[in-house]
């Protein structure tokens, strides 16, 4: 990946109302983008979509998405977190709509590629569950949300959102918790 540097550079510009920085900016980050899209798509079934396509939409999405004061690539990648949160979340829903309403099985959580090991409609629920604990805890959403959609590291979290990694650590393990259990209440 490119000197940090650069992209915190084309960042600002970015924010800053500069659609070329945008541009510029898209291949330093396209691989990881990629790389981030295809563990979260792995075991996809259907093909309906791809690591490409995952991607492209989410290109999409940022450049329309309103301009964020964006300082580093921290803050980049969580965004482009919740854009392929919502992307997932939106195909989930309509392959539920296609199969009108076939029964869902729990999801069980994992630290790497937990979607790829799950059927994809599980991830409506999640988004319901990540929506509930925003009302509780935003923070720990907001982490969980990094580090399941985004791939992000406990590092870049901790970067992304001005705070400690022992904080990232501790919120982690315990919207974990919730979540889990929060999952199988709604399994039941």
């Amino acid at each position: 990946m490119q000197d940090s540097s650069d992209i915190t550079r084309l960042l600002q510009r970015w924010s800053a109302g500069d659609t070329a920085a945008f541009d510029q900016l898209i291949p330093l980050v396209y691989e990881r983008m990629r790389q981030l899209a295809h563990n979260r798509l792995r075991g996809e079934s259907d093909g309906s979509l791809d690591t490409t396509a995952l991607v492209h939409e989410a290109y999409l999405r940022l450049v329309d998405a309103p301009q964020r004061h964006l300082v580093n690539r921290g803050h980049f990648l969580a965004l482009a977190s919740r854009v392929m949160r919502n992307l997932l979340v939106d195909h989930a829903r309509a392959r539920q709509a296609a199969k009108r309403g076939d029964g869902i099985t729990a999801v069980e959580l994992h630290e790497e590629a937990w979607i790829a090991d799950a059927d994809l409609d599980m991830v409506v629920d999640l988004d319901r569950a990540l929506a509930r604990l925003e009302q509780l805890e935003e923070r720990q959403s907001r982490i969980l949300e990094q580090r399941y959609f985004g791939g992000m590291t406990l590092e870049e979290i901790a970067a992304a959102l001005d705070i400690s990694l022992a904080t990232v650590k501790r919120d982690l393990r315990s919207a974990r918790a919730w979540l889990v259990s929060e999952m199988a209440r709604d399994a039941a």
